[in-house]
């Protein structure tokens, strides 16, 4: 059966009979992959440890009918423990990978060096694990053809500011359009969104409490609404604000140019 090689990142595991797993992956060349990894449950396993949520892994498999099988794996990015060890990252992460697996199935370099990015600022605690997260969404949103406007109205194109958000309109919409009862924005929410969406990390580490938590209630409505189905890690999401631990994250944000 043919072989290939790839770079991918762990989504989920199953467990498979009393020692295997299948291993849900974004690959970089060759978007989703599912393949088996067989004996990884017992201690002998030579790679079991590389095939965990959250890591990047050089992968090498061959095709099977269903599924591939994996015959080797090294780790590249080591992100799974450090992650872990912060309940409010591993929670952000969960929703990110899901995200991930929902969105992308076909090739994309773009969502997998953002998943990446992603992934990687949140093991270093780069930024606060909420602001982290935000970012993926929009961005990840936006490769896929779901770009929210947070300047112009989404409807008429009228020049903004605008108050008025509707999800399912995409963004910000002037007054004489809006729904009645559409949430109104403020001006540091707006810009925050808008902070998130570039990669403008000074402004966003600066928000206050009140304004990410608006902000990140505007984009999971815009993420599910677009996904047509709830993200089942949201119900367990820690939006508490904490700040970055490292300083010096590259104003190109997570990993992908703005």
């Amino acid at each position: 059966m043919p072989t290939y090689r790839d770079e991918a990142v762990v989504l989920r595991t199953h467990q498979l009979g009393e020692a295997d797993r299948i291993i849900t992956m974004l690959g970089r060349n060759r978007g989703k992959i599912r393949a088996v990894a067989k004996g990884v449950r017992r201690t002998s396993s030579r790679f079991g440890s590389h095939v965990e949520p959250f890591m990047v892994v050089d992968l090498q498999c061959y095709e099977g009918r269903s599924l591939d099988v994996i015959q080797q794996a090294e780790s590249l990015g080591t992100y799974g423990a450090s992650i872990a060890a912060d309940y409010a990252s591993f929670t952000a992460a969960n929703v990110i990978v899901e995200t991930a697996d929902r969105l992308t199935d076909e090739p994309s370099l773009q969502q997998y060096l953002l998943l990446v990015g992603a992934l990687r600022a949140l093991s270093r605690a780069e930024h606060g694990a909420s602001l982290i997260l935000d970012s993926y969404l929009l961005r990840a949103l936006s490769i896929a053809g779901w770009a929210p406007t947070f300047g112009d109205c989404a409807v008429t194109g009228a020049p903004g500011p605008h108050t008025a958000f509707v999800a399912q309109l995409g963004g910000v919409v002037a007054d004489e359009v809006a729904p009645p009862g559409a949430p109104r924005l403020t001006e540091d929410t707006i810009e925050l969104l808008g902070a998130l969406l570039t990669g403008n990390w000074a402004l966003a580490d600066a928000a206050g409490t009140s304004t990410r938590g608006q902000a990140s209630g505007v984009i999971a409505a815009y993420v599910q609404w677009h996904l047509e189905r709830g993200l089942k890690s949201l119900n367990h999401l820690d939006r508490a604000v904490t700040a970055p631990a490292a300083r010096g994250a590259s104003a190109a944000g997570l990993g992908v140019g703005a």
